[in-house]
């Protein structure tokens, strides 16, 4: 039975971290709320339906079955021994995902950037705050995120190319999620900060073109980002263009 993913049809959003890793292990999936005829209809019904026993509190959730899963990271902590994107011992389990809650941290920061106040309401709604957070964003947090997980590749024992191991999981298509994602967002912050990461860099590359990565990428499955999604390119919010050489 193929999974059942449950996203927003239109963005790639949180659901991209879970795509990702679906199209990496070459998985047999359904994104649901793109399948003509069923929509975000049944997205609904899954999570309202009053039969629903376990609702998940949004999108992002996974049914395997008889099993919903809920809230992006613990989607990956459920896939990555099922589709062999984890270590298989605990320790490794869950360092794996501690990761991956980083990630996730770093990404609800990015949307708060351009949601300061309240997300019901419009960006034009809280513009001179979204600029104050977005300052503190890309000079304090980004590089505190970023500068951590350069250290975690510096530190992997089986070396650099992986944050976990030697092998790659379901952690090193997120934190390339995240990097592209930024990229999108804070394209002049990220041109300033990233040649400083050079692990990092190179590893959201090697993502990049791994062969299954690639092909999802340029195929219509992959939904660019937007002004409507998780990561947002505002100018205003990506601070003053960087001054060129005398």
């Amino acid at each position: 039975m193929a999974y059942e993913l449950f996203y927003w049809p239109q963005i790639p959003g949180r659901g991209e971290f879970v795509r990702l890793a679906l199209e990496e292990a070459g998985a047999d999936y359904v994104d649901v709320c793109r399948v003509k005829g069923r929509g975000t209809r049944a997205m609904m019904t899954a999570m309202y339906g009053k039969d629903v026993a376990r609702p998940p509190f949004a999108a992002p959730f996974l049914r395997d079955g008889e099993v919903v899963i809920g809230q992006t990271a613990n989607i990956l902590l459920y896939l990555g021994g099922r589709l062999k994107l984890a270590p298989r011992d605990e320790a490794g389990k869950l360092w794996t995902h501690q990761i991956q809650l980083t990630i996730a941290d770093c990404a609800a920061e990015a949307h708060d950037t351009h949601h300061p106040i309240a997300v019901e309401l419009y960006y034009e709604d809280q513009k001179p705050e979204a600029k104050r957070r977005a300052k503190s964003f890309r000079e304090e947090r980004i590089p505190k995120f970023l500068d951590w997980f350069e250290a975690i590749l510096d530190r992997n024992p089986s070396g650099p190319a992986h944050l976990v191991g030697r092998k790659l999981t379901y952690a090193d298509l997120s934190l390339y999620c995240l990097v592209d994602g930024l990229c999108y967002a804070f394209p002049r912050a990220m041109a300033g900060q990233l040649p400083k990461r050079p692990k990092v860099a190179a590893l959201a590359e090697a993502v990049r073109r791994r062969p299954r990565i690639a092909a999802y990428l340029g195929s219509p499955r992959r939904a660019p980002w937007s002004e409507q999604d998780l990561f947002r390119h505002y100018p205003e919010l990506d601070g003053p263009p960087r001054e060129g050489p005398a």
